[in-house]
């Protein structure tokens, strides 16, 4: 196989990379995709980052083993703890990390305070609070730790009172009309972002880093020339560490949410 058709590896601790990818397949169609969700371990924001980097780099090794011609690290808590270390075992292959979409927040230069929803393990790593640090001074930014709003994801609760409820509890400490944006800082939030919508009202932004990091990939393929000549549609593959069909259909439907 040509190494321009090759597919482009995404890995998260679950479902939630998925909607990172999303965004990949809607500006570059024509690639092939390989995904691979770690939902056995999950959630990997309430491990040590000594756990969560050794399960990411056991990820990475077997989308390796499975052929890539880049690679997305679509999860925030592994960004943190892993995406540095992987630069320097793989040199050679075009990778991307996410972290939250805090620069874009700041830049709307909207009066009141920038939310960040997070797993609790990113908001302590390093790296989040030196991104935290470095807009300090143009924005006031809030933290807000959801410890169990990704299961709520990954048992495909997308919706609904329960999930309401959840977010009224977390987001009810602050008025609407001071929030000037809401920053999902985990993959899986994208997926209720029209729940999180409905409880703080269609006035307040909400941001994540999906486009961006799909983008960001576009960039260092096109760099090494590795974008495929290919014009159909590419395809799609989807791995996970739970071998259940329901996570696949799940991932599936994820894929297909607009």
């Amino acid at each position: 196989m040509d190494k321009k058709d090759l597919p482009i590896g995404f890995l998260d601790s679950g479902v939630g990379g998925l909607s990172v990818m999303r965004e990949a397949i809607k500006i570059m169609p024509n690639e092939n995709y390989i995904y691979f969700g770690d939902s056995k371990n999950a959630p990997y924001g309430v491990k040590p980052t000594k756990e969560i980097r050794d399960l990411t780099f056991n990820v990475v090794d077997f989308l390796i083993e499975k052929g890539i011609k880049g690679l997305v690290v679509a999860c925030n808590t592994a960004t943190s703890a892993a995406v540095s270390e992987l630069r320097r075992v793989y040199p050679d292959i075009p990778l991307v990390g996410i972290e939250p979409a805090i620069k874009p927040a700041v830049e709307l230069n909207r009066d009141g305070k920038i939310l960040i929803m997070a797993t609790p393990m990113t908001i302590k790593q390093e790296k989040f609070n030196l991104l935290l640090n470095k807009y300090k001074e143009k924005a006031e930014i809030i933290p807000i730790p959801c410890a169990g709003l990704m299961e709520f994801i990954e048992n495909g609760v997308l919706s609904g009172k329960e999930l309401e409820e959840y977010l009224e509890e977390k987001l009810s400490l602050y008025n609407k009309d001071d929030i000037s944006s809401i920053v999902l800082g985990c993959t899986h939030y994208p997926f209720v972002k029209d729940t999180i919508a409905k409880i703080v009202g269609s006035n307040v932004a909400i941001m994540d880093g999906g486009e961006g990091t799909a983008r960001e990939i576009k960039r260092r393929l096109k760099e090494k020339d590795l974008l495929t000549d290919r014009t159909e549609t590419g395809n799609i593959t989807i791995y996970n560490s739970l071998d259940d069909q329901r996570v696949i259909d799940l991932s599936l439907k994820l894929i297909e949410q607009s």
